[in-house]
């Protein structure tokens, strides 16, 4: 077997062919290195040494000479921008010495030393013609064949009239003409030498088109992003064309372009949901809700109401806020699907984050009676509505893909009823204050004597003093029917508890009645303003409550109906009573049965003529 070996060695090293060469070599390699790796040439391990030794020179030698075969055959010009492939090697021409290129190739396949006999052609291939064709823009692709393909040349040169456009199609033009190039007349369109070139050369490739096209391509705003879908078509393509040509595998593991351009897009949507809700936070975090219509440009904070006929003031916070919100559902429409919801989601990433952060940061200033509450309200009331516009405004420019995914009417009534809790909270602790006031007033018993008559004027006074402080927070701030609601609420209140303090007194002195009666008009002169705020359709010129003001003001508020209607009555005798009674005038005023009785027997002391009213109020229906 040694001998026999050796032998054939011998007959390798003499082949005359390069193929006969390689396939003794081929042969051998599996007679002397597998068998060797199978353990069965043990039995002499010094002369399967040597042999192997032998064997291993011989597969440089050749693979060398080969090697240098495939050089002579493709000359690269010493300026650059050129190669020259000719089919036998330089100087050869009758194939004497050299063999042709396909043999070449054929013999380091066939010795598994194709990558070998390629490496230096790619990287002469990369340095003088791929690098130019790519880092240029002025440059074309030129192609000439001689008779029969003996020789065949392909340039790079300069064209100031060639320019690359936006999609990099001409770029990728060139390179798909010198990869056609070397597919046809370095390859042979041989698929596995096709691909070997490709692994050497595609990385650097991918390399240079990703740093001389497409990361100047990348877009800096959502708008560029449609244009950088051409971008991401012609990448598709020309690595499709690759595929096609068996320069790219199949499976598209190699497809790094396209990755790089899918990427470009996700990278850039992220960047931008990021770097807006980093804008919203800023905004929310730094601005100051302490004194927000102390700035000359007040007017630029009062806006209409999407789906109202009235204005409010917003904060600049919330204003800027929904410019974010609009910016980004503008970008939206503009923007493939994939990165369309990345811009959706951060809109309402933006509206969440409002929601979050200024009940928390203002949380303090909800406890008390303040005019940021009132502020923040209209914030919240003012985005609950706008919010329920944006599908109106922009679905239809969504891409078909998202019309149906993305939503922001879910978080309206979000909005609307943080709005309607903020007020609220407002209404009850102004509320609590103001019957505090009244509490001072002790009922407003024995107002007769002058420290109870001092006490109970002072309890007024507190009361129209928190009454038109709530009016001068809110009548400029709140939608004009929201403040006429919410001061009705409270006034209604107010009204209800002086009245009823005042009709549980069980006995009232003559000069009593007449401390009451100046208590109410004491009130009702000094809330004359706040009156005229709740009168509709007053432009702010009338000066005093006329008729037809008092009527309106008692259609809104039963309770100060019922209010003046007491003052009347304190200063009224016991016939006249009855007959507001039983002419049904009390009982439109809020009045009941009891509540009368006990006024009259209050007032008024035993006789057989009250003993007669009570009798004809008892028998009097309501």
């Amino acid at each position: 077997m040694i001998a026999s070996l050796s032998s054939r060695l011998r007959e390798a090293r003499a082949a005359a062919s390069p193929l006969d060469a390689a396939a003794a070599i081929a042969e051998l390699k599996t007679l002397l290195i597998d068998l060797e790796r199978s353990g069965s040439g043990q039995d002499d391990p010094v002369v399967f040494r040597l042999l192997r030794s032998d064997w291993e020179q011989l597969v440089d030698e050749l693979q060398v000479r080969l090697s240098k075969n495939v050089e002579e055959c493709v000359d690269f010009a010493p300026e650059g921008g050129k190669v020259v492939v000719s089919a036998t090697p330089k100087g050869h021409s009758d194939g004497s010495h050299g063999v042709e290129l396909p043999v070449a190739l054929q013999a380091l396949e066939i010795i598994d030393a194709l990558d070998y006999g390629m490496a230096k052609i790619a990287d002469s291939m990369m340095k003088h013609i791929l690098v130019p064709a790519i880092s240029n823009i002025h440059v074309s692709v030129l192609v000439e064949c001689g008779p029969e393909h003996t020789v065949s040349v392909l340039s790079v040169v300069h064209s100031e009239e060639n320019k690359d456009n936006r999609d990099g199609s001409n770029l990728y033009s060139r390179i798909v003409d010198v990869i056609k190039f070397v597919c046809k007349f370095i390859c042979m369109e041989n698929s596995k030498w096709v691909q070997f070139f490709a692994k050497l050369t595609w990385p650097r490739i991918s390399d240079l088109v990703i740093t001389h096209f497409l990361s100047k391509a990348v877009p800096n705003e959502a708008s560029k992003l449609i244009e950088f879908q051409d971008v991401v078509q012609s990448t598709t393509e020309f690595e499709n064309k690759l595929r096609s040509m068996m320069f790219l595998l199949p499976d598209r593991k190699d497809g790094k372009l396209t990755q790089f351009v899918d990427d470009v897009e996700v990278h850039f949507a992220v960047r931008k949901r990021s770097e807006i809700l980093v804008k919203a936070r800023n905004i929310l975090v730094q601005y100051d809700y302490d004194s927000p219509l102390e700035s000359g440009d007040q007017g630029d904070s009062v806006v209409d109401l999407l789906f109202q006929p009235e204005k409010c003031f917003t904060s600049k916070s919330a204003l800027l806020v929904m410019k974010l919100v609009h910016g980004a559902l503008k970008d939206a429409s503009l923007s493939s699907a994939r990165v369309a919801k990345e811009f959706c989601f951060a809109a309402r990433d933006v509206l969440l984050l409002y929601r979050a952060i200024v009940p928390v940061q203002l949380e303090k200033q909800f406890d008390s009676l303040s005019q940021v509450a009132a502020i923040v309200h209209n914030d919240f009331y003012h985005l609950s509505q706008e919010i329920l516009g944006l599908a109106f405004q922009y679905r239809a420019d969504f891409p078909s893909d998202l019309q149906k995914q993305v939503v922001f009417v879910d978080l309206a009534p979000i909005f609307s009823q943080m709005a309607d809790a903020i007020l609220r909270r407002q209404i009850q602790l102004t509320v609590d204050t103001i019957s505090e006031a009244i509490d001072g007033a002790e009922g407003f018993q024995n107002t007769h004597q002058p420290q109870h008559y001092e006490s109970a004027k002072f309890s007024i006074e507190q009361v129209v003093f928190i009454l038109e402080k709530i009016r001068i927070m809110w009548e400029s701030i709140l939608p004009r029917s929201i403040y006429r609601k919410s001061m009705c609420n409270v006034l209604g209140s107010v009204f209800s508890r002086i009245t009823r303090d005042m009709l549980l007194i069980d006995d009232m002195a003559a000069e009593e009645t007449l401390q009451l009666q100046g208590l109410i008009h004491l009130a009702l002169e000094n809330l004359s303003s706040l009156f005229l705020s709740l009168v509709e359709n007053n432009d702010g010129s009338t000066k005093f409550l006329d008729h037809d003001a008092w009527i309106q003001l008692d259609g809104i508020l039963p309770s100060l109906k019922k209010f003046r209607k007491l003052a009347e009555l304190l200063d009224m005798s016991l016939k006249s009573i009855t007959s507001c009674w039983e002419s049904g005038d009390l009982v439109r005023c809020g009045f009941t049965s009891s509540e009368v009785q006990n006024f009259i027997k209050a007032i008024f002391a035993d006789s057989p003529l009250r003993k007669e009213c009570l009798g004809w109020i008892v028998r009097t229906p309501a």
